[in-house]
Formats: structure tokens, sequence, C-alpha cells
């Protein structure tokens, strides 16, 4: 990219100049020379070097009143000498009415004539044997008048101590030094500082590699580096989402000096994540997909997707599938569902405050506050309202059924509408937020593991003692030992939340990721309790999952993108549910438990028969060198 040489008339970043910095004694001295005179003007008046310290990023006002920043990139052009005049530094006396010369002038001579004044008016007291404190009106004026001057000339001799304080003390100051250029003309050079704050460097980023961009698009390219243009607002300025993703991917890598080699931008549909799923796209990740199962489970088989970068995750749950197959299958039962949202709102006592819970807590007024609720949505069906207090704040638990939807935007409109319903009984309330994180949401809280958020399912099932010697390598003895000394226990020494589980986690994640859930709801949707227990006299074992918080839907979010929409067509509950609302989300909850049920009976066998981490080794650990691979993608 060439930079083009500042002139004249031309500015440095974002100071501009209106004066030049060169002495009258210096230009009256040029000026008597004839051959100075012939000079053309560009000689005469030579642009200065100009190097200013690494500035912060300057904040711009733009025109719909919003402010944003612009981070800034150096190169090597930037350590060439560039000539540019510059407008002087701020100085002390600018604050003064009057120019300098003429302050000072009012102040010297102001100084002088009142101390001559007084001096003769005490000379006189002296005389006459006047007391020299007995002062008249007028006195007392020059004796102020003499303070005041008195204090300006010693500010006046102090000035150039007080200029450099100011410099310094400035976050745009320009350190400046002079040098004199080949025809001694006098230039203003400014050296880069030691910053304040010591930066560590990068290790040496990889060459970028680029593809040539059409004119338009090197233009608007450098527009988004300068500033011109926010990168947000690509897509609607272009209308071309694709083609907003690779100037944007362009001008991340000249600012940043580093390659995006190797994240894929084509082959993805850009206009289906516009305004629901992510914002200044530069590329998209490949995460594998594997299928375990097929999962038996309430009599139908499925075949689970699962996305993830951990090797022996896919395998041992498609083991603990096909234990379960072998078995019988599993079972499941969906306890409850309904999403939540809690927002806090406050008055001005405490009694205030308990007079809202007994409202709403109040049978009464429950259908009424139903019907206001339920505007919001024709899938929304408020279910219950409980409300806690703090003090003088109060935080009320709205729990409502969203259909097929995951449902957070839903129940946050019908909380809204309540809100907005009870301001006429309730004047007095202020609203502090519409999440008061009693709800609570991507967040391991009590409230969701005893009362339930979104799914509560448990799933179960019994597998017969054979196979667990056959397939699953331990015995049933050992599982109920392990799971009681590890998942109950220990997990109860550890002080954890719903964590009564060995890895639920990696199961619900790889599934979120495939399905298009949202990888955050995971730490409430992985709140999970494993239980196993020998019957039929300790042949056979009864493992169970309890998962009181899955938080998932079928529609909406990530759902719609064509890969997840894939995989939720692989599992038949793609979309909404048109013989009953809800019907899909519900089954695909099912299906986390139920792979969940398997990813634990897996896991827990390998332990008990010391196989973790020999098939980690196994399966987790590459010998292959793939530093050197490309990635390649196809349209």
């Amino acid at each position: 990219m060439k930079k083009k040489q500042a002139g004249p008339q031309q500015t440095c970043g974002f100071v501009s100049y209106k004066t030049l910095l060169i002495s009258p004694s210096h230009l009256s001295r040029h000026l008597t020379s004839s051959s100075l005179l012939s000079l053309p003007l560009e000689r005469l008046f030579p642009p200065m070097d100009l190097r200013r310290r690494p500035p912060k990023p300057p904040v711009n006002n733009t025109s719909d009143g919003s402010f944003r920043s612009y981070q800034t990139r150096t190169s090597d052009d930037d350590h060439r000498r560039r000539t540019t005049t510059i407008a002087p530094p701020p100085k002390a006396s600018d604050a003064l009415p009057l120019p300098l010369y003429l302050t000072n002038a009012v102040f010297f001579t102001l100084f002088f004539s009142v101390a001559y004044y007084l001096l003769h008016r005490w000379r006189d007291k002296i005389r006459y044997n006047t007391p020299l404190h007995v002062v008249t009106i007028t006195e007392l004026g020059a004796i102020i008048a003499l303070i005041a001057s008195f204090i300006y000339l010693l500010g006046f001799f102090g000035i150039d101590f007080v200029q450099s304080f100011i410099s310094r003390a400035s976050g745009d100051a320009w350190d400046l030094a002079d040098t004199i250029d080949e025809d001694d003309h006098r230039l203003v050079t400014c050296s880069p500082p030691t910053p304040i704050v010591s930066v560590a460097k990068l290790p040496n980023p990889e060459p970028i590699v680029t593809e040539s961009l059409p004119e338009e698009d090197e233009e608007i390219v450098k527009s988004v580096i300068g500033g011109v243009i926010p990168s947000y607002s690509l897509e609607s300025r272009l209308g071309d989402c694709k083609r907003a993703a690779s100037i944007r991917r362009e001008a991340l890598q000249r600012v940043t000096g580093r390659s995006m080699e190797g994240l894929p931008l084509d082959g993805f549909d850009y206009e289906s994540i516009l305004g629901q799923c992510c914002e200044m796209p530069v590329g998209y990740i490949q995460i594998p997909v594997g299928i375990a199962g097929p999962l038996l489970l309430d009599g139908y088989e499925y075949s689970v997707p699962m996305a993830t970068t951990e090797g022996c995750l896919v395998a041992s749950t498609n083991r603990g599938c096909k234990a379960m197959y072998i078995s019988g299958g599993a079972t499941s039962t969906v306890l409850k569902d309904g999403m939540t949202r809690a927002p806090v709102v406050r008055f001005a006592s405490a009694r205030r405050a308990s007079e809202l819970k007994f409202f709403l807590e109040n049978p009464e007024n429950f259908d009424t506050l139903t019907v206001v609720f339920n505007r919001s949505s024709r899938f929304a069906r408020l279910q219950s309202v409980k409300c806690t207090i703090a003090g003088k704040n109060a935080y009320v638990r709205f729990c409502c059924s969203t259909g097929d939807a995951m449902g957070m935007n839903m129940v946050s409109k019908g909380v809204q509408n309540v809100l907005e319903y009870l301001t006429d009984d309730f004047p007095d309330m202020d609203v502090i937020g519409i999440s008061g994180n009693f709800c609570s949401d991507k967040k391991p809280a009590a409230v969701n593991w005893i009362e339930g958020r979104g799914k509560s399912v448990v799933c179960e099932a019994v597998i017969k003692g054979e196979i667990v010697n056959k397939v699953l390598k331990t015995s049933v003895a050992a599982l109920v030992e392990l799971n009681m000394l590890k998942n109950l226990a220990g997990s109860a020494v550890a002080g954890s939340l719903g964590g009564f589980n060995a890895h639920a986690s990696n199961i619900v994640s790889a599934v979120f990721i495939a399905t298009g859930q949202d990888p955050a709801q995971n730490v409430e949707s992985s709140q999970c309790i494993t239980m196993m227990e020998a019957i039929n006299d300790g042949k056979d074992i009864h493992i169970s999952v309890t998962m009181p918080s899955i938080e998932v839907g079928t529609v909406g979010g990530g759902t719609q993108l064509a890969s997840q929409s894939a995989c939720l067509n692989l599992l038949g509950v793609k979309g909404a549910s048109k013989e009953s609302p809800g019907m899909n989300s519900r089954r695909l909850a099912t299906i986390v438990a139920g792979a969940v049920l398997a990813g634990e009976l897996s896991l827990m066998s390998a332990i008990a028969a010391g196989q973790l981490v020999r098939s980690h080794m196994k399966y987790n650990r590459s010998s292959r060198d793939i530093s050197g691979a490309t990635t390649t993608t196809t349209t």
C-alpha cells in the first residue's frame, strides 16, 4: 500500500496545522538573500519531519451519537522520516485574556508604579509620625495590586518550568527536537518517547498470503483500516455477506500483521447467520462430527451426532450404546418442561417488596398474569411464578413452556408484558433488570438443580451382567462401588453442585454443537446425578441419569444452519413438531440424556477396568505430524 507524502496543505494523523514553526529572525535572515528569493515556495517552507509517539486509538464521534475507536498499526513506512508541518503544542500563556507581551507590559508597569507609590506614602508617614498600619482605601488597593503583580511575575519567570509539566502531562504531547536539512532550513522532528507501559511483542508472524483484490474492494479495505467505514457495517453497505466477510478478513490481516490462512472462508452460507448467529464473521471453524449408536431409546433407534475434537469420546459413547442396545435399550421420562426468566425489581421499602410477592403468588391473580404473559407468543404458556425477597429487592422467577424453541427470547417477552402490567398496581416499582440471575442462565445454580430449567429428564437402563463382563470388560460390583466412591462421595467431598457424574458435560457439549444449541448452556444442562445399583441378586446393574435442566430447542438460533439442521434431521427432530408443539425439543432432550447414560456407563467401566489411560493413549494421542497440513474447502 503506497503512502502519500504529506505536503504543506495536508494533515498528519488527526492533528492539523495552521502555523509554520520558523523563527522570524531565521526567516528574515534568509529573505535578504537574493538566491533564496528565487527559490520556489516549497524550498522556502520545507515540510517538517514529524514522528509522533505511539498514539492511543482515537475516538471519533459518529453521526448517530455513538463513539467508535480505531486500532492503528505501524509499518516499515512509518519509520521513515515524513515531512509535514504541525500546530504548536498548547502553552500556559494561551489561557491569558491578552497577548503575552501586552500582559507582561501591564504587570511590569503596575508592579513598579505601585511599589513607588507605597514607598512614597510610607516615607511621608514616617516623616509625620503616622502609624504604618493605618492605611487608606487607596493604599489598600495598591498593596493588593503589588501582591498580584508580584505573583504574576513570579509565575512568568517560572513559565517554562510550568510548560514542561503541561507537555509531559498531555497524552497527545509532541516531543520536539530541531534538526537541519541539507538546505539549512529549520525542521521540527518528533522523537518517540519511552513508552510508559511495556507491551510484549508477539512471535514473528507467518507471511500473509492474500489474493489480489479488485480495485473497488481494495479501496474498501483501506477505508476499514483507516476507520472511515466501520467493520460491522460491511454487510449492510455491500449487500453481500460473503464479500463483506472477505474484506473484513483482509483488513484484519493487514491491521494485525498476522495470517489467517487455514481458517476456511469459502463453502459457508454467510447469509444464514446475518442478524441471527454471529456478527462480523471472517470465516468458520471446522469441527469433526462423529456418530455414536445406534442408541435404542424408548423403542426407537437414534444415530447420535457428536461434534468434538476429543479423541475417544465418540468411541466410548458408542460402546455404551452397544451395551445398552444388547440389553434391551433405555427408557426416558420428561419430568418437567419450562424455561425460566427472573427479573429483579426494587422498592423503597422491604414491606412494599413483600406486597408484590404476596400479589404474584396469590392464586387468584395467576389467571390474570397468565393472560398478560401469554400475549407474547402463541407457544408461550405461563406455568408458575415464584418470588424471593432480598431486603427491598424482589426476584421474580417466571416459568413457562416454549414449544419447540429453547425459549429464552419468548419468556423474556412475556416477562416484559407482566412488568408493564404490574406498574398499574405498583407504580413505585423500579425494574432494575430483566434478568436478576435467579433464572439462572449459563451459571451453575442450586435453583436449577432443585427446581429445574428447560427439560427435566430421567433416563434409565438395565445392563445384564454378562454384557458388563464381555462388552464393558468389568463387573457389576466394581461399577457400583466406583460410582458410590467417585460420582457420589467424591463429588460431595469436592462440594460439587449438580456434578455427581463422570463426564456428562462431554456428551452434552458434543451433541449441543452438532445440533445448533447454545454451547454456553452446557453449564446447567450438564447437571446430572448418575446412579448405579446391583439388581437380580447382584447379577445385573440398574443405571440411571437424572438431568433437571437440559436446555434445548429444534427451532431458532443455530438450529437453522445447514450443518446443524442436517444433524437434527438425522435424529428426526428437525424444526417444529406439527403433531404436538414441543414434542421435537422434548425428544431431543431425551436423546441427550440417553447419550449421557451411554457415555457414563462406558467411562465408568473403563475406569473400573483400568483401561482409561490405555484407551486415551491409543485414540487421543497421534504421532502424525500435521503442522504442514493445509486446509482445503469446496464450494
